[in-house]
């Protein structure tokens, strides 16, 4: 039975016409072949031009190395090779600056210390700032005859160590007034001497430009101190005409920051001159 046209016939035949199964597994078998032998030769020949880039890279590789495998009478002699000693280092201008001057230097003789020198030097303004204290400035002052505003045993020292100068400001704030005096001497250590044999009296008090007389029969705070060539004493107390005790803290307050301004303008004239020399050298 057929159904449909052209169709191949699957049923048996009794006419001996059945396919040659034999015939046709083997030609498969001969395209499955040759399907297998084109696939490989494509791959070796892959394969093929891969190994030509490596080892072409190889080669080109070892060609630019050729100069470090070279044998060691093909390298360059070491008087072509420049020496460390042979090659000259970097040159820099000279920029470092000389050591600043010492300030001490100038305010320890006479000899250098050659700045202007008075009470408008040394004590200039009309108030004195110390932090958050303000202090008026009242009188000043300023002889060659030391013994002459000195009181006492000071007086003797003064002239012993021969003196040359004394320049007095007194400065004041609510009843309590400070005078300090600034003996000056031509070297350090006649200073030293004046400090350290100052045993009795003190520097005269300076009253005036709003502040009476004082210190003068009263209990009153003196100090002594020395820097470079110069020795200073300070005379505090009330205006008040009464004795100061310990417990006056704005008269001890005042005449500490009037010590420590003097110390500071004393050094400030050192390092105006060590300054001014160094800029002038």
């Amino acid at each position: 039975m057929s159904f449909g046209q052209g169709g191949p016939q699957w049923g048996p035949s009794g006419n001996g016409n059945a396919p040659d199964w034999a015939a046709l597994a083997e030609a498969s078998e001969a395209r499955a072949r040759k399907k297998r032998w084109l696939l490989i030769g494509g791959a070796a020949v892959a394969t093929l031009a891969v190994g030509s880039a490596v080892a072409w890279g190889i080669v080109s590789a070892n060609k630019d190395s050729e100069a470090g495998n070279k044998p060691a009478e093909q390298l360059p002699s070491t008087a072509d090779i420049p020496s460390e000693d042979r090659t000259p280092g970097p040159s820099f201008a000279e920029t470092s600056a000389p050591p600043p001057l010492d300030p001490n230097d100038f305010i320890n003789s006479a000899d250098k210390d050659k700045a202007p020198l008075g009470a408008d030097t040394l004590f200039p303004g009309t108030t004195l700032t110390m932090g958050d204290r303000v202090y008026k400035k009242g009188a000043t002052s300023s002889t060659k005859d030391c013994s002459s505003v000195a009181q006492k045993g000071l007086a003797a020292v003064l002239k012993r160590n021969d003196c040359t100068q004394v320049i007095r400001a007194t400065y004041y704030k609510a009843g309590s007034a400070v005078t300090v005096g600034v003996a000056v001497f031509d070297t350090k250590a006649q200073a030293a001497r004046a400090k350290e044999q100052y045993e009795d009296g003190t520097i005269v008090s300076l009253p005036g430009s709003g502040v009476p007389t004082f210190c003068r029969t009263t209990v009153c705070r003196t100090t002594a101190r020395a820097f470079g060539r110069y020795a200073y004493f300070t005379n505090g107390g009330r205006t008040n005409g009464t004795d100061a005790t310990k417990k006056d803290t704005a008269l001890f307050t005042l005449g500490d920051d009037l010590q420590e301004f003097t110390f500071q303008q004393i050094y400030r004239r050192g390092q105006v001159q060590a300054s001014a020399a160094a800029t002038a050298g």
